[in-house]
């Protein structure tokens, strides 16, 4: 079915309000203006498919039943409650930084791949971001609690360039500068071994399979598909990248088996 600006806005302007929230709320909720919002919902405001997953995201339906001709505002909000509990809520929407666990996550996975010559900075940024990604995809709790930005260059944790430089104090991990292919490249190599106590074995086996899928790619590949992951692109230049946005990845980049959920309930 094809909805016009109109019907999208009303449909919105319905489900916001049988959730209780203003539009000052709401707009919050978004990081968008409220006067964006209000121009949403009288229909005056073009929406792209990105705003509109971060709204059903938000709001708590599913873009199947908001579109459907069949759309109700309860049935919508009731069907989205019956197939995701809790899943999008605020129960762990907002990370907190596990330091130490991050620090073994840094070493566990320097441990497994620094030997290639392709990981540098940029392959490691990426492999921890797509760990931490995916854990929290599939299980819906975070791994390491770190926080990341869309910047130009890729998401980047933040608080990283601290903890390297504490790793390097303490002589548990040695960075060094070389060249790759003609390009300067920024290194590590683990100097201790990572505290395994500190990772569970289905924190091991999500990493180990974001090692053995993207270690080996280079620089400029596993950027480009970093890119393409549904957290980064509806995400603004500079924002922190919203974890739930990972319900709505679609292949390749989902890790999570639903139709198994779906069993489940």
């Amino acid at each position: 079915m094809n909805l016009s600006k109109k019907d999208i806005g009303m449909r919105l302007a319905e489900i916001r309000k049988s959730k209780g929230l203003s539009q000052d709320e709401l707009a919050k909720l978004l990081n968008i203006s409220r006067p964006s919002l209000t121009q949403i919902e009288l229909g005056n405001r073009n929406i792209d498919i990105f705003e509109l997953k971060n709204l059903a995201m938000t709001l708590g339906f599913t873009l199947d039943d908001f579109m459907s001709d069949q759309y109700t505002v309860k049935k919508t909000i009731k069907q989205k409650e019956a197939q995701q509990p809790d899943k999008l809520g605020f129960r762990i929407a907002v990370p907190e930084m596990k330091e130490e666990k991050f620090k073994n996550i840094l070493l566990y996975i320097l441990e497994k791949c620094s030997g290639k010559p392709n990981v540098g900075e940029t392959v490691l940024y990426k492999l921890l971001y797509f760990s931490d990604f995916n854990y929290y995809e599939i299980y819906e709790e975070h791994l390491s609690g770190a926080i990341y930005r869309k910047l130009p260059f890729g998401p980047v944790p933040q608080h990283l360039d601290r903890i390297i430089n504490q790793l390097i104090e303490l002589k548990e991990i040695q960075r060094f500068k070389t060249d790759y292919h003609g390009y300067p490249q920024t290194r590590y190599i683990p100097l201790v071994k990572a505290d395994l106590t500190q990772l569970c074995a289905s924190e091991k086996e999500v990493m180990d399979r974001v090692i053995e899928q993207m270690s080996d790619w280079s620089a400029s590949a596993i950027s480009e598909y970093s890119h393409k992951d549904l957290p980064w692109k509806a995400t603004k230049e500079g924002d922190v990248i919203n974890y739930e946005l990972t319900f709505y990845r679609d292949k390749p980049f989902s890790v999570r088996n639903y139709d198994n959920d779906k069993e489940e309930a």
